[in-house]
């Protein structure tokens, strides 16, 4: 897992049918702001089952973990899914861009819980 910042969408036409009704985001990992010499695993294509938007903050699975949060057996066609929204988090010395969620007017933001 890692955590990231939605940076875009994604849109297909033709696509294997494990695909279809499925929303595709890109994921930035905010490793990438603190240590830009370190090896690049982002931007990520990730399915996204929960909704989260362009500029949010999420946790990023891969693996069976990411295809079992669409529930069934997780035997999907894709390596990545957003399984969370981060509301708020602390990391000692990390940027401040971490801590600042760039969403769109009208998204959620939510208080912490």
């Amino acid at each position: 897992m890692f955590l990231g910042r939605v940076i875009g969408e994604v849109w297909a036409t033709q696509k294997v049918a494990d695909l279809e009704g499925k929303r595709l985001l890109v994921v930035e990992a905010l490793d990438d702001e603190r240590d830009p010499t370190s090896p690049k695993v982002t931007p990520v294509v990730a399915a996204d089952p929960i909704g989260a938007g362009i500029g949010e903050r999420v946790v990023v699975a891969f693996g069976k973990a990411a295809r079992v949060a669409f529930g069934g057996d997780g035997d999907y066609a894709f390596e990545a899914a957003v399984v969370g929204i981060v509301d708020d988090l602390e990391v000692p010395g990390a940027p401040k861009s971490w801590t600042s969620v760039d969403a769109p007017a009208g998204s959620r933001r939510r208080g912490r819980s």
